[in-house]
């Protein structure tokens, strides 16, 4: 399966790049948008119809992982209909927030349909399993396994460091993780470190960490130049011989590649 950046910006789009959201494309060509954060809808575009997306996981619903989510739906409402055959949208989200979860079903236009805490389920091609995560508002990481191919990426949502998320993460091909600060903001509540995800990455033995939630300015103490390759340094330090790399916009990685 293949895995590619919409977004990766952690908060708000930052330099015409938007936030979270990730395309996972499938041996047999199913696809599942993982979050649909600002910018998604176009940058979507640059890579298919939105109209052939065949299903939405979202993690929470914080406005960087959902704020595109309103117009994916308005553009496969009011498409012409002679132009195409249309189809409901499966959207997976929490119901721990029943207003959001709520809005998820356009009726004619999509439906919600509801996951709960550590329950695993399947999505077209894709098994996965969720794990509520330590956040300001209910968040799940996700571990998508292909049936076809057994390749498996962990994506951690949004999170801060918690006992039991390198368990989770174990033997992933490809770990996905939320690293908005800098090393020596360790235990936030909201967000990992690039320390933390990089010891993650080493004590699941994964085969690649991708830092993603990316921040938009350096500490202070960092240099503004380059300042998310020191990042990704700072994460490789603690990963030790794990390869680590940022996510950027339609960067891809093919899972059944990596070694």
């Amino acid at each position: 399966m293949k895995l590619q950046t919409l977004g990766c910006w952690g908060g708000y789009p930052y330099q015409e790049q938007g936030t979270t959201s990730f395309l996972l494309t499938g041996e047999d060509g199913f696809t599942l948008l993982i979050d649909c954060g600002s910018r998604a809808l176009n940058e979507l575009e640059k890579i298919m119809s939105p109209l052939d997306l065949d299903a939405v996981i979202i993690s929470h619903y914080h406005p960087d992982h959902v704020a595109d989510l309103g117009v994916l739906r308005h553009y496969r409402q009011l498409y012409p209909k002679d132009q195409w055959t249309p189809r409901v949208l499966p959207i997976y989200g929490h119901t721990e927030d029943a207003h959001e979860f709520a809005k998820l079903t356009i009726p004619d236009v999509s439906e919600g349909i509801a996951y709960g805490p550590n329950q695993a389920f399947t999505i077209g091609s894709f098994t996965i399993k969720v794990m509520k995560t330590v956040h300001p508002v209910p968040c799940y990481a996700m571990k998508i396994a292909e049936q076809a191919t057994g390749q498996v990426l962990v994506f951690t949502g949004d999170t801060g460091y918690f006992d039991g998320l390198a368990d989770f993460a174990s033997g992933a091909d490809l770990f996905l993780a939320d690293v908005y600060f800098y090393e020596g903001k360790e235990n936030h509540p909201a967000h990992l470190t690039s320390k933390e995800a990089g010891l993650i990455a080493k004590e699941a033995n994964v085969k690649k960490l991708i830092l993603t939630h990316l921040p938009q300015f350096p500490e202070p103490h960092i240099s503004p130049d380059n300042h998310l390759e020191t990042l990704r340094q700072q994460a490789q330090h603690w990963a030790e011989r794990i390869p680590v790399e940022l996510a950027q916009p339609h960067k891809v990685w093919d899972l059944g590649d990596l070694t």
